[in-house]
């Protein structure tokens, strides 16, 4: 079979999809409310622009084994689960060592490129864990802070969370906002508290969970965005995966179209993580079309993109058994951990 590298210019990721963190920090900027407030959501328009995407950007064979491949390396592989345990965590990271058959590789011409998830996603109860099992691999361990998921424990007690899960070795920190300070339009709450949990992350990068199914409006989530980037957030992430509604192609248009707009005002290049309900291979392909739609190829690699899940990862190893074989085997083929 054809190099799918070759054939979709899929070797950066796959030679390096862990290396990470090459763009410059977005250090941020101060609070401009006029432009907060300035924005507005067309709703019948975002609509119309979501419907559409499927029927107008579809891939196929070889290609759509690229693209899954790609999706791969931007998989924050994730366990957010009560009944974690330290031996789960274990065997998560060993999927994230080698999260796609060799056999498969091979068939697809990929068995050298060493591919890897984006990352491993964990409590900080798990995050030194975490790190000595992904020792020499360069995955980053991520971990959720500041009293995920409602994000409603002590400000004091959060910036203390997120120092102890960086002295742990954690690479990368998904933190809560507080959804009130959204909700009552308090830009400035919103703004000094994402510049407390920057400031706290150090060296490590930061991700602001908007959790969007709380904000209620397509509204709320473009301001508060845009608040969070001008705090100094790495990434803007959809949401805690404990919401009632999360990701979504149609929240996921809104805060590209703020990344967009804030890359166009500072020159700072801001990631974009959707997370929770995103399970099904052919999903993921319609936020991967969107991603480069609005933002561009750059947004296609880990740098700059991230997926929370953990499932799909197993559907998409299915999916590219399917197309080296020609035959759809059991789920439960391909454990995650």
């Amino acid at each position: 079979m054809e190099d799918l590298a070759v054939k979709s210019g899929a070797t950066k990721a796959a030679q390096s999809p862990a290396a990470g963190h090459n763009w410059p920090r977005n250090n941020g900027m101060d609070l401009d409310l006029g432009w907060v407030l300035d924005q507005r959501v067309n709703l019948s328009a975002a609509e119309r622009r979501v419907a559409t995407l499927p029927g107008r950007r579809t891939v196929k064979k070889d290609a759509q084994a690229a693209w899954l491949l790609k999706a791969v390396t931007c998989i924050d592989l994730t366990t957010l689960n009560g009944d974690d345990t330290t031996e789960r965590v274990k065997r998560l990271c060993a999927k994230a060592r080698q999260p796609v058959r060799q056999d498969l590789l091979d068939a697809l011409g990929m068995g050298g490129r060493g591919i890897t998830t984006g990352a491993v996603c964990v409590y900080h109860r798990f995050v030194s864990t975490a790190v000595e099992a992904l020792d020499g691999s360069g995955i980053p361990v991520a971990a959720v802070s500041t009293g995920f998921p409602a994000g409603l424990i002590p400000h004091d007690v959060k910036l203390l969370e997120i120092e102890a899960s960086v002295a742990d070795g954690a690479r990368e920190i998904d933190i809560v906002i507080t959804r009130e300070h959204v909700l009552t339009g308090n830009w400035q709450a919103l703004y000094d508290e994402m510049r407390d949990f920057r400031a706290a992350c150090g060296d490590a990068h930061v991700k602001a969970i908007l959790a969007t199914g709380d904000l209620k409006t397509l509204r709320n989530v473009a301001r508060a965005s845009l608040v969070c980037m001008m705090a100094g957030a790495d990434f803007i992430k959809t949401s805690t995966g404990k919401e009632g509604v999360n990701a979504t192609l149609l929240v996921t248009l809104v805060m590209l179209r703020m990344i967009r707009a804030y890359q166009e005002q500072t020159g700072l290049k801001v990631g974009y993580k959707p997370a929770g309900g995103i399970s099904a291979a052919k999903d993921i392909l319609n936020y991967q079309f969107l991603m480069k739609d609005e933002l561009g190829r750059e947004w296609l690699e880990p740098d700059l993109f991230r997926i929370g899940a953990s499932s799909l990862l197993a559907d998409i190893e299915r999916q590219l058994e399917h197309h080296v074989t020609g035959a759809y085997s059991a789920l439960n083929r391909h454990p995650i951990g």
